[in-house]
């Protein structure tokens, strides 16, 4: 499908864009900052106001993008929001030309120990800086600068914080995962404080909080980041926590996990090419229907990650309600329609402000190939690569490239355009707003493999805005980005006058 609009449809949703703009601009921002303007974040690090210098980052953020909101990465244990460029991609044509080596991470602010009383976590102050607090070093400046600034925490831990294997998930064996519970009052406990300490210890304008996992049952079944998928046996949650909330939801646990195993060695048969008789799509309806359990485990797992979105939402409002609070949503939703199905944009509307849609379209190349060579050995194993593809397609409802050229060309403005333009519809008639994170230089591994450009940044930040935008996030961190196509989204938003 093109990704051409017609003129007429383009300057109608512009200008619907433009009104709600000069709208907002006629309220009085608070404390001089941007607050009321529509929202043009970057994601960024502690690391490059450090090599660059705070205020000629915000100079060349604000003068090449027209971003007037930061979305500090604060608590991480990841590179992939915080750090310099992860090692082996292409270095930017800024800051220090050196990779982490000794990357760590965690709390790059200041951890105040009366918000950690009810909790076994406790010292996570990321030593990668020494005693830098990075929103006490960058939000003066911000302000300054007429910027607002927003906490950027993800759902990332590191096996070596002191006391994590307490609150870490357990997996079918009862082997600890990696991951954490979301049903251990430790972690609950840790992450209710961390909120609090940041809402109440800063004059922050918002918070960000991001978990890119599945369940039990999708991380069986398919994968966005590993073409061979992920070993059925290490699948989470069904720690003790886990298996009370399961009881006190009338699902039995035994047959829960009766039903698990059973589907593990239905995974492992599949991905070893082994053919079940009536098929690989059949067959695993077969084991969901003798085993119910699964999917009631699936959703289980599924409304405890949003139990907790509700749980920061109420406890930062209740401290300040003029915060605004969000939540990044991984890329699963443009690939998986197992979890689009329980992304439910009107319900999360109950406790959130805004989301940050993930619409990458560099990297979503890739992941797009990556999801299909995952699920054509699972529950699309009967179908050849392109059909699988086919398929995706049409019950995604968007056209993009055929499965050998993905890597090459990364997705269209078009699947932009179409990801935002459903959001927006999805959230119609509630006060929450979808912010699209776009994707600028979040490179691949492979040198061949799809890089952005000017033209094509310009092309998506457009898309984004035909499609209903109502801010946007400048993804994935300012550490990995080039200038030039840095300012193309600038370029964009003026030529549509969005930046006024």
């Amino acid at each position: 499908m093109s990704s051409q609009i017609d003129r007429r449809t383009f300057m109608t949703a512009l200008g619907s864009g433009a009104a709600a703009l000069q709208a907002a601009e006629s309220q009085t921002p608070p404390n001089g900052r941007s607050a009321d303007k529509q929202v043009i974040g970057i994601q960024i690090g502690a690391i490059s106001f450090l090599d660059e210098g705070t205020d000629k980052v915000l100079d060349i953020l604000r003068e090449k993008a027209c971003v007037n909101t930061l979305f500090l990465a604060t608590f991480t244990y990841g590179t992939g929001i915080a750090g310099r460029q992860i090692p082996g991609h292409p270095l930017p044509d800024h800051g220090v030309q050196a990779y982490d080596a000794h990357f760590h991470g965690g709390n790059f602010a200041t951890p105040h120990p009366q918000y950690y009383r009810n909790t076994v976590i406790q010292d996570t102050k990321a030593p990668d800086h020494g005693n830098l607090d990075v929103l006490e070093m960058v939000i003066p400046a911000a302000q300054k600068h007429g910027m607002k600034v927003f906490s950027w925490s993800e759902d990332v831990w590191n096996p070596s914080v002191p006391n994590v294997e307490k609150i870490q998930e357990k997996d079918l064996y009862g082997r600890n995962a990696h991951t954490v519970c979301f049903n251990n009052p430790d972690h609950h406990n840790f992450l209710m404080g961390l909120m609090e300490d940041f809402t109440r210890s800063y004059d922050l304008d918002g918070i960000m909080w991001g978990s890119e996992r599945y369940g039990a049952f999708g991380n069986m079944v398919e994968s966005v980041h590993n073409p061979d998928g992920n070993d059925p046996s290490r699948v989470t949650c069904f720690c003790d926590f886990c298996r009370r909330k399961a009881r006190e939801r009338g699902i039995n646990v035994d047959r829960a996990v009766e039903g698990f195993h059973t589907l593990e060695a239905w995974a492992r048969a599949c991905r070893s090419g082994q053919r079940p008789t009536d098929g690989y799509y059949v067959t695993l309806w077969r084991i969901l229907f003798r085993y119910p359990e699964i999917l009631a485990w699936e959703t289980l797992w599924n409304d405890s990650v949003h139990e907790t979105y509700e749980a920061i939402y109420k406890l930062v409002k209740s401290i300040k309600p003029r915060m605004q609070v969000g939540w990044h949503v991984w890329h699963a939703h443009s690939f998986s329609p197992f979890f689009r199905a329980q992304t439910d944009l009107k319900v999360l509307s109950r406790y959130s402000d805004y989301l940050k849609m993930t619409v990458y379209h560099n990297l979503g190349g890739t992941r797009m190939e990556t999801y299909i060579t995952s699920t054509r050995n699972t529950v699309l194993g009967d179908l050849p690569i392109d059909e699988a593809l086919e398929f995706e397609y049409r019950i995604m409802n968007y056209r993009e490239r055929g499965y050998p050229e993905l890597p090459y060309t990364g997705l269209s403005p078009d699947y932009v355009y179409r990801e935002t333009k459903r959001s927006v519809e999805d959230a119609q008639g509630t006060p929450m707003q979808i912010w699209p994170g776009i994707d600028v230089d979040i490179s691949n591994m492979d040198p061949n493999f799809s890089r952005c450009t000017p033209p094509v940044i310009r092309e998506v930040t457009q898309a984004a805005y035909r499609g209903g935008a109502q801010g946007l996030v400048i993804s994935r961190k300012y550490s990995e980005m080039k200038l030039a196509n840095l300012a193309a989204v600038g370029d964009a938003l003026r030529e549509m006058k969005i930046a006024l």
